[in-house]
């Protein structure tokens, strides 16, 4: 029995990369589950798995799954299932955002966020193609920028087409495993290019009719970086549903709103209609941004499915 890294996910393929750095190519045993969370696939990049090479071939069989250190799940679109995994074991969590070509609404990155904070993942967030920005996208663009740097996110300006935040973003995955999440046509496989040269991995323009990035990333797959680190390109992501989040916990999710919370005069205050709550009162402030408390608000009400979908502020 060997032990490795899987590097790509097929659904019913598994590259495996060995300890030595060679690659196997994995079948799944059939009635191989992970504990606890049913998924689309029961396994996903950066996990750990042992597995038997088959004899006679160059191929390999998984008979067990390693306990995850952390991952980043989203509610699968594929309703018979209830959990997508995008990836495991990382060490920190790009979300690479678009204001135009496609755009990404503040729901979307809310809830991206509030899920690496539930696995205690970090998250930087990379402002990509401003050269394409006008003078109310730029504004739009500084304003959100001041509200997630002040709750504690690094924020990159980028327009990696031109080079511009590459330095940037080089420097923050160093030596790391980071999942490179987004809407399809935001420039994920550009960023990794960019990181990476010798990768290759082929991108597309934006479909103008739908403002969206067409599909290039068909399965998510870890690839190398000239930095030491490691990078999980990811399919685009249309909307991201959360799972697995009680209503008494979504406020921890939120940085800021779990700190001003320590203030309220009910210590289960929901901060929706209870008395002296410290939270509505930053909020009317502007201590706490009304977007933030706005995905709050719409976390603890999450009960319709359309409800996390691409189009939503």
């Amino acid at each position: 029995m060997e032990t490795g890294i899987v590097i790509k996910s097929t659904g019913s393929w598994y590259l495996v990369r060995q300890t030595d750095g060679t690659i196997i190519k994995c079948r799944i045993r059939g009635k191989l589950r992970t504990k606890g969370v049913r998924t689309t696939n029961p396994i996903a990049v950066g996990d750990y798995v042992d597995y038997q090479a088959e004899s006679n071939t160059e191929q390999g069989l998984i008979q067990n799954i390693h306990e995850r250190r952390n991952y980043i799940i989203r509610k699968s679109i594929n309703l018979s299932k209830e959990a997508h995994i995008l990836a495991a074991n990382i060490d920190q969590t790009i979300l690479v955002v678009t204001l135009t070509s496609p755009r990404t609404y503040t729901q979307f990155i809310d809830r991206f966020l509030a899920t690496a904070e539930a696995y205690q993942i970090p998250s930087i967030l990379i402002f990509n193609k401003t050269d394409l920005y006008g003078d109310a996208l730029k504004n739009e663009m500084e304003n959100l920028i001041k509200i997630y740097q002040s709750i504690g996110y690094t924020c990159i300006r980028a327009v990696v087409t031109k080079g511009i935040g590459v330095n940037e973003i080089n420097a923050v995955t160093q030596g790391k495993l980071t999942l490179l999440a987004g809407h399809s046509g935001v420039g994920k496989s550009t960023i990794a290019n960019a990181l990476n040269p010798a990768l290759n991995l082929r991108t597309t323009e934006i479909s103008v009719s739908h403002d969206s990035g067409m599909h290039t990333t068909t399965y998510p797959e870890m690839h190398p970086l000239l930095n030491g680190g490691y990078i999980i390109d990811s399919p685009g992501i249309k909307g991201f549903g959360t799972i697995d989040m009680s209503k008494d916990e979504i406020s921890h999710y939120f940085p800021e709103i779990f700190a001003e919370s320590a203030n309220c005069q009910f210590y289960n205050c929901t901060h929706t209609h209870e008395p002296k709550c410290a939270v509505k009162q930053a909020v009317e402030q502007g201590t706490i941004s009304q977007s933030r408390y706005n995905s709050y608000l719409n976390l603890l009400n999450d009960e319709d499915e359309d409800k996390y979908r691409q189009n939503i502020d």
